[in-house]
C-alpha cells in the first residue's frame, strides 16, 4: 500500500511537471522559435503558449550581453538564449584602426542600431548573429573609409553614416535584421597628424584675423576719406552760400545807398533849380570838398599843395553860397 502511494505521488508529480513544461510564457517584445522533432514548427507570440513536451523544443541562438565588472569597465559576453528580443538593439564595437585613402591610420569608434524583424531567419540563416554583425560592420567600415581622404572622413560623418547604414541593411536583410542607423562616435587621427592639423588651424585663424584687420583698416580709411570729402564739400557749399549771401547783401546795400543818393540828388537838384542855380557845380564842389577832407585826414598828413583847379572849386563854393543865400531868402 505504501509503495502504491509513493508510485502514485511520483506519477502525479511527473504529470504535473510534464504538463507545466508544455506551457511557455513569452514576454512582450520577445519571441521563441519552436522545433518539433528537430524541424522548425512555429514561432511563439507574447503571452501563454502551449507546446508538446519532449516533441517540441525551443531553438537557442547566440546573443550578446554587456555588463560592468567591479572595476567599472564594460565587459561584452555572448551566451546562448532561447528567447529572442525583438526590441531595437545597440552594439558598441571596440575601437579599430582604419587606413584612409591618403594612407593615414585612424582609430574609429562606431555604434550600430539594429532590430530583428524575422526571428526564423535570424535563427537559421546565420550561426552567430552578434559576431556576424560585428565583423560585417568592421569590414564595411574599413571599405567605406578606405575610399575617403582624412579631411573627408572628419567632415563627412553624416555621409559615412548613411552609406554604412545602406550597405549593412542590405547585407543583413537575409538574416532577418533591420539596420536603423550607424553612428561614428569618435575619429582619432595619429598624434603627429593632430599636431599638424592644429598648426594648420592656427595658421588659418591667423590668416583670417589678418584679412579681417586689413579689411577693417580699408573700410576705416574709406570712411575717413569719405568723411573728409563730405566735409570739404559741405565747407565749400557753406562758403559758396556765404559768398552769395554777402554779395547779395552788398548789392542790396549799394542799391539802397544809390537810391538814397539819388533821392538826395533829386532833392538838391529841385532846390537848386528852384533858385535858378546850376546843380552840376554844386555836386562837383561837394565831391571836391570830400576829396580834400580825405586827403588831410590822419595824424601825419600834411597838405603842401592845392589841386590845379582849386580856384574853380572855390568859385563853385562861392556859387553855392549865393545859391543857398537865395534859397534862404525864399
Amino acid at each position: 500500500m505504501d509503495a502504491m502511494l509513493i508510485i502514485t505521488i511520483v506519477a502525479t508529480i511527473f504529470v504535473i511537471i510534464f504538463v507545466a513544461s508544455g506551457f511557455k510564457i513569452i514576454q512582450q517584445a520577445e519571441t521563441m522559435v519552436i522545433e518539433r522533432l528537430g524541424k522548425y514548427n512555429r514561432t511563439l507570440e507574447s503571452g501563454i503558449n502551449i507546446i508538446i513536451p519532449v516533441f517540441d523544443k525551443s531553438r537557442s541562438i547566440f546573443w550578446r550581453y554587456r555588463k560592468t565588472d567591479v572595476s567599472g569597465e564594460d565587459i561584452v559576453t555572448q551566451k546562448m538564449t532561447s528567447k529572442i528580443d525583438l526590441r531595437e538593439q545597440v552594439f558598441d564595437f571596440p575601437r579599430q584602426n582604419v587606413i584612409t585613402k591618403d594612407n593615414v591610420t585612424i582609430e574609429i569608434d562606431a555604434m550600430l542600431y539594429f532590430q530583428i524583424t524575422d526571428p526564423v531567419k535570424s535563427t537559421y540563416e546565420i550561426a552567430n548573429l552578434p559576431n556576424a554583425i560585428e565583423k560585417l560592420t568592421q569590414t564595411t567600415l574599413r571599405n567605406v573609409l578606405g575610399e575617403l581622404d582624412l579631411d573627408e572622413c572628419l567632415v563627412s560623418r553624416d555621409v559615412i553614416n548613411t552609406k554604412l547604414r545602406a550597405i549593412l541593411d542590405e547585407a543583413t536583410d537575409k538574416w532577418g535584421v533591420k539596420v536603423n542607423r550607424v553612428e561614428l562616435q569618435d575619429i582619432t587621427p595619429p598624434p603627429e597628424i593632430q599636431k599638424a592639423m592644429e598648426q594648420q588651424m592656427r595658421a588659418e585663424r591667423d590668416r583670417r584675423a589678418s584679412i579681417l584687420e586689413a579689411e577693417g583698416k580699408k573700410k576705416a580709411a574709406i570712411l575717413e576719406s569719405e568723411g573728409v570729402k563730405e566735409s570739404a564739400i559741405n565747407m565749400a557749399e557753406g562758403e559758396k552760400k556765404s559768398a552769395i549771401l554777402q554779395a547779395e547783401g552788398e548789392a542790396e546795400a549799394r542799391i539802397k545807398v544809390a537810391t538814397a543818393e539819388k533821392e538826395a540828388i533829386d532833392r538838391i537838384t529841385e532846390a537848386i533849380s528852384a533858385s535858378k542855380g546850376d546843380p552840376a557845380n554844386y555836386l562837383i564842389a561837394v565831391r571836391y570838398i570830400e576829396t580834400l577832407k580825405e586827403m588831410v585826414s590822419g595824424q601825419n598828413n600834411k597838405v603842401v599843395y592845392l589841386p590845379y583847379e582849386a580856384t574853380g572849386v572855390l568859385s563853385s563854393i562861392g556859387g553855392i553860397k549865393d545859391m543857398l543865400s537865395g534859397v534862404g531868402k525864399k
